[in-house]
């Protein structure tokens, strides 16, 4: 058959270990039969980042933001160990810490459902996608030890030296501890946008939460700032697209998010998005299966599966072991970012492709084949396990056939 064209490239981002494998294997079975790839291409595996200082990084966060779509295979973030096993320059920052930044970017995590893995929580019915702030709060705290005696103040500077001050605690005849928490309208701001836009381009309903009640200038700033954005920028917007934007305290929502059906974004600062995305991704059973996507507040998107470099299964790939690795997280990756483009180059061939891709990928699950992970969560009477590369043959026979069709 004819290969269905692209206009505009896609940003490539090359990963490590299992997946790097899996990343190659979808693109020859799935991706290159059906589509002429037009990608630019950079290679983020540890070792070519260790070659060029990291540079390969920064250069493809700026080529999303020229080409406003990227598709990226997980990536190693090295610790000591991993110095040491690559013999590493130095132990370099995270890639998706680093393209975040450069992007002022959002995370949308959400899953990937599919009959015969039903939710731990049985009210739930539809994904709930989690958005999380990933800048400021506790992950750039500033904190001490004290020693008892000691009385703790919050000291402000302004620019013309004028100091304002207020007292945290004074521990008379006890040791403790204190932290210091910061953020900014910026960032809020960015949040904000990023949270609005990729509710209005998915069409869901947006929720946010912070416990304002308690936190009456922090975490009130958050909601004033929200609420601002809404009023001005999108409510005409979110109106005419038949959906609603949702604040509530962040107690109340995990309340209401128990008992609702799913279907929706949950906005969440930095540590409750932190803690909520993994209690969200356990609830709807596996991590193989949550997909994730950046989102800038000027619309540049970059898809990739939520999970990291599967690297027991490499170690096992390696030895020539046979390995069964869920690649349905990277595969919706795939199908998000052809999407993403098919929408902003009105290529309808191209969504269709995406569309069928996701659809074949399900339908072979839902047909009892599987990789043993999902063996191990199905509640279908008949399941068999298959190892990693006959998963996506059968995924690539359904998709031959609906393509045909």
């Amino acid at each position: 058959m004819d290969r269905i064209q692209m206009r505009t490239p896609l940003v490539e981002m090359d990963g490590d270990e299992m997946t790097r494998v899996l990343w190659q294997a979808i693109k020859e079975k799935l991706l290159c039969p059906f589509v002429d790839l037009k990608c630019e291409y950079y290679d983020l595996g540890l070792p070519y980042r260790d070659e060029t200082d990291d540079q390969v990084t920064v250069d493809a966060a700026n080529a999303i933001k020229k080409y406003g779509v990227g598709v990226k295979c997980a990536t190693i973030t090295p610790n000591a160990q991993r110095v040491e096993e690559y013999n590493l320059k130095e132990m370099w920052k995270s890639p998706n810490g680093t393209i975040r930044a450069m992007l002022d970017g959002t995370v949308f995590r959400a899953p990937v459902l599919v009959k015969g893995i039903s939710p731990n929580v049985s009210t739930w019915k539809k994904p709930i996608t989690l958005a999380r702030h990933a800048y400021g709060d506790v992950y750039k705290n500033s904190e001490m030890a004290v020693p008892a005696g000691s009385r703790a103040e919050l000291v402000v500077t302004a620019p013309d030296g004028t100091e304002t001050r207020q007292p945290i605690f004074t521990f008379n005849g006890t040791d403790g501890i204190i932290q210091g928490l910061h953020n900014t309208d910026a960032s809020i701001r960015s949040f904000a946008h990023a949270c609005f836009k990729y509710a209005l381009s998915v069409k869901q309903d947006l929720w946010f939460s912070t416990k304002d009640t308690i936190s009456k200038t922090y975490d009130h700033r958050f909601k004033d700032i929200f609420a601002e954005i809404y009023e001005a920028d999108y409510k005409a917007a979110f109106e005419a697209a038949g959906i609603t934007y949702f604040y509530t305290l962040i107690d109340d929502a995990v309340a209401r998010v128990i008992r609702s059906e799913g279907g929706f974004i949950w906005a969440c600062k930095n540590y409750d998005g932190d803690v909520m995305s993994d209690m969200v991704a356990t609830a709807f059973g596996s991590l193989a299966m949550m997909t994730s996507v950046l989102v800038s507040p000027d619309g540049n998107y970059e898809y990739e599966a939520a999970h990291g470099t599967v690297t027991r299964h490499y170690y096992r790939y390696r030895a020539g072991e046979e390995t069964s690795t869920n690649p349905i997280a990277t595969i919706f990756a795939w199908s998000g970012a052809l999407r993403k483009r098919a929408e902003l180059d009105e290529l309808p061939a191209l969504a269709d492709f995406a569309d069928k891709l996701e659809e074949a990928s399900l339908a072979v699950i839902e047909d009892g084949v599987m990789t043993k992970d999902l063996v191990l969560l199905s509640t279908l009477p008949e399941k068999k396990a298959v190892n990693s590369m006959e998963f996506l043959d059968a995924i690539a026979a359904r998709l031959t056939a609906l393509m045909g069709a």
